[in-house]
């Protein structure tokens, strides 16, 4: 992995941070409204679906994806991931300013907090070797300990979202915030795959025959729809 394309990485995942960070401010505006409209989206309302702002919120976030998507293309995930941080900074600052959100002091320093982590996750960051292709990531994937992980991940999620969520949803954050983190630490493979596999195919390597890319591609989607789902109701309930 050379010097440009790390830098490549880099900036794209600051600017994906960028998007994806103002996007939550636009979500939450058009779920005020559509709260005000109908039943809101944590009693399991749509009715943010009519509201023009959700979806500027929704392209937003749409393209910040796709940026952050590109970025695993060009970095390792080790470099890119932590930077996903400063969006939380984004979203912090224009919520004071634009939703009137008071930023407190235990609010500032925990803003201070995710930009030193991400800093030092970044500075001392590890090498990393990038697969040949979509088979060598699924070899990896299929190891016993990512796939205890992964049963692991999916039976608490099970739990929060069958058992918590109803019970604890509204009154406890932590429901949502496990649900979207786990959920998270997943759509991260997901994602490095298919963008190594995209990267791999524009190269004249196609990895479109291997079932695997597919199946990638599939987890990304499913992680991707749960977190926007919860995130909506976190936002609801919470913020």
């Amino acid at each position: 992995m050379t010097v440009s394309d790390n830098s490549r990485g880099l900036i794209l995942a600051v600017t994906s941070s960028a998007f994806i960070g103002a996007s939550f401010i636009f979500k939450k505006k058009g779920l005020k409204r559509a709260g005000a409209n109908g039943v809101r989206a944590g009693f399991g309302g749509y009715a943010y679906l009519l509201e023009p702002l959700w979806w500027i919120g929704m392209m937003l976030m749409i393209v910040g994806e796709a940026s952050n998507l590109v970025a695993y293309v060009f970095a390792p995930a080790v470099l890119v991931t932590p930077l996903g941080a400063f969006s939380i900074i984004i979203s912090a600052v224009l919520a004071h300013f634009i939703l009137k959100e008071k930023l407190h002091k235990m609010g500032i320093l925990g803003c201070v907090s995710c930009i030193v982590g991400s800093l030092v996750i970044v500075i001392h960051a590890p090498q990393e070797q990038t697969p040949s292709s979509v088979e060598e990531i699924w070899t990896l994937a299929i190891q016993p300990a990512f796939l205890i992980y992964t049963a692991v991940a999916l039976v608490i999620v099970l739990a929060l979202v069958l058992y918590f969520e109803p019970r604890y949803g509204q009154t406890s954050i932590i429901v949502y915030l496990g649900i979207c983190s786990l959920m998270g630490s997943l759509t991260v493979v997901s994602i490095k795959a298919v963008g190594i596999a995209v990267k791999l195919t524009f190269e004249g390597i196609s990895q479109v025959a291997y079932p695997q890319t597919w199946l990638f591609l599939l987890g990304a989607v499913i992680c991707a729809v749960t977190q926007l789902n919860y995130l909506n109701k976190v936002s609801m309930f919470f913020f």
